[in-house]
């Protein structure tokens, strides 16, 4: 069995480390887990644990899927939370409302319906997170901190290839093995 998810790997600019390291910086005295910025990415669907024999056809489900679509410009522009502002769960960074992008998500998602994978309860909301929230001392400062970069342009970036990653969970970390990856035209 693999633990496995399909996304977009996405490098961090000046502007997107910038605001990352800010805000490591002044929540550091919390229980955050920060995500490293080389495993930054767009996660289109958590598939969890994976038997080997299902790969071939979730590959064949990427690139029936991704030869349909071109590359497609995103903008990263605002970070938020998972979770309310007294029990954040998640912070992530948050992508500009694109309709390729969102036509993408939805037709991958069907796809993979027809192969065992549901769709999850929530809407796709393109995101990606940098840190997972074990408890926060003060509240007040964690939001204000949040509200001082939550509409701060970020980056434009372009997705320009689909990967079906292995997670592979360690104490020092998750790391993402590539399977696969499928180019868009």
């Amino acid at each position: 069995m693999k633990r496995l998810f399909i996304a977009v790997k996405v490098v961090p600019n000046y502007n997107t480390l910038e605001v990352y390291n800010y805000l490591r910086r002044v929540l550091n005295y919390n229980n955050i887990n920060w995500v490293d910025p080389d495993r930054f990415h767009l996660t289109f669907k958590f598939l969890g644990k994976t038997s080997e024999s299902e790969i071939l056809h979730i590959i064949e489900v990427i690139k029936v899927t991704v030869e349909m679509y071109n590359k497609i410009n995103i903008e990263l522009n605002k970070v938020g939370i998972f979770g309310s502002s007294y029990k954040p769960r998640v912070i992530w960074l948050g992508i500009a409302q694109n309709t390729q992008l969102e036509n993408l998500a939805m037709s991958l998602l069907d796809n993979l319906t027809s192969i065992g994978f549901l769709k999850d309860r929530q809407n796709f909301i393109p995101h990606i997170t940098i840190g997972r929230i074990n408890k926060i001392i003060d509240k007040q400062l964690f939001n204000n901190s949040i509200d001082i970069v939550k509409d701060k342009f970020l980056q434009q970036s372009v997705v320009d290839k689909i990967v079906l990653y292995d997670s592979v969970l360690s104490t020092k970390g998750p790391k993402y093995n590539e399977l696969f990856s499928m180019p868009l035209l």
